[in-house]
């Protein structure tokens, strides 16, 4: 079937719409039906919106408030909406500012003294004895340092060489009983603990530094709203406010 009528197709000849004529040619181009019935469906549209006006304007009750009616101004002939009165003066906003200023910095100077107290509980110590710095022993002769011991250089039993911390000497274990925890299972929970304080204060350092950067925003938003010539040396980013070049002003 559909080779039948691809066969009629080929033998239908296309159709073409004759042009303007050569005298006529001044007054445009001919007009095809797919232009007429373009122009057509938006005259027809533009009346189906006429008449849905004019039923709206004929059902409108008159005595019916409508906000609009004391929010709205007529100027010029056209209806604008009035300004909003300002609610505070700009002496106000900078006391505003001011305040926000001394609640970030009371949270800040909290959350310093938060991070001191836990830097005095937890003594600074690795965290799962992980060593950051090195020690270097220095030899006198290559036998020597063919033949160096580290427990018995640094005078300890072997089991505690690989701590930077608490690594007691033979003479204290020896004379003087170990306080603490001694059991295995123990001593990792006790890591793990440290762990957690230790990232706890990571977090805390975080925020600090983040309330910084809110003050200096603050603080340079507030000094924005002087009068004062001033040019931006630095775009605003996360971790840094603008940096602006005030004109230098003499003070009475």
């Amino acid at each position: 079937m559909s080779s039948f009528r691809k066969a009629l197709k080929s033998k239908q000849r296309d159709h073409k719409e004759r042009s303007q004529l050569g005298f006529r040619k001044h007054l445009g181009l001919l007009e095809k039906k797919k232009d007429y019935k373009l122009r057509a469906d938006d005259h027809h549209r533009k009346e189906k919106t006429l008449m849905a006006l004019r039923k709206k304007a004929m059902d409108k009750n008159p005595d019916e408030f409508n906000f609009k009616m004391i929010r709205n101004q007529l100027q010029d002939g056209v209806h604008v909406i009035k300004p909003k009165e300002e609610v505070m003066t700009e002496e106000q906003k900078k006391m505003m500012r001011t305040q926000d200023i001394r609640y970030v910095e009371m949270k800040r100077v909290s959350e310093m003294n938060k991070i001191e107290r836990m830097k005095s509980e937890l003594h600074l110590l690795d965290v799962n004895e992980k060593k950051k710095n090195k020690h270097v022993f220095y030899m006198d002769s290559k036998k020597e340092v063919k033949h160096f011991n580290l427990a018995r250089h640094l005078n300890t039993v072997p089991e505690l060489v690989g701590r930077a911390y608490n690594r007691p000497t033979i003479e204290t274990l020896e004379t003087k009983s170990i306080a603490g925890e001694v059991a295995h299972w123990r001593i990792k929970k006790l890591a793990q603990e440290r762990e957690l304080q230790y990232r706890r204060l990571s977090q805390r350092i975080d925020r600090e530094k983040g309330m910084f950067v809110i003050s200096q925003k603050i603080q340079t938003r507030k000094d924005l709203q002087d009068k004062l010539k001033k040019v931006k040396v630095c775009e605003e980013t996360k971790s840094t406010s603008a940096v602006y070049k005030f004109e230098a002003k003499r003070k009475r």
